[in-house]
């Protein structure tokens, strides 16, 4: 299963960044939201989740160790509603460039061919 989420991290970032190596705002859009799922699931991977244990502790237990570390499902959370409105406010932006340059490419002009 480690190597399924370590590939799945891989092709995501791999063609995260190969998007944004692109001409068009689109493409380069699509780019970074690929990067941020695939940083997402690094982060939640690392966040080492256990099957059925106690979110919260119990009083009179001393030890955190039967209990899951909420940080990293918060960290996770906090990050998608972040990327939501990133995304959000990039398209906005690439919307008001293209009617003010008429192009949709990163530069602002056509390739001359």
């Amino acid at each position: 299963m480690e190597i399924v989420l370590a590939l799945a991290i891989g092709v995501l970032a791999a063609s995260g960044t190969w998007l944004l190596l692109r001409p068009r705002t689109f493409q380069v859009i699509m780019g970074l939201c690929l990067l941020s799922y695939a940083v997402n699931i690094f982060i939640f991977a690392m966040g080492r989740l256990r099957i059925a244990a106690a979110p919260v502790t119990q009083s009179g237990m001393e030890t955190l160790a039967p209990y899951d570390d909420p940080t990293p499902q918060a960290l996770v959370l906090t990050a998608i509603v972040i990327s939501f409105a990133l995304t959000a406010l990039f398209l906005v932006v690439v919307l008001a460039a293209r009617g003010a340059t008429g192009s949709d490419h990163v530069d602002g002009e056509e390739p001359k061919a």
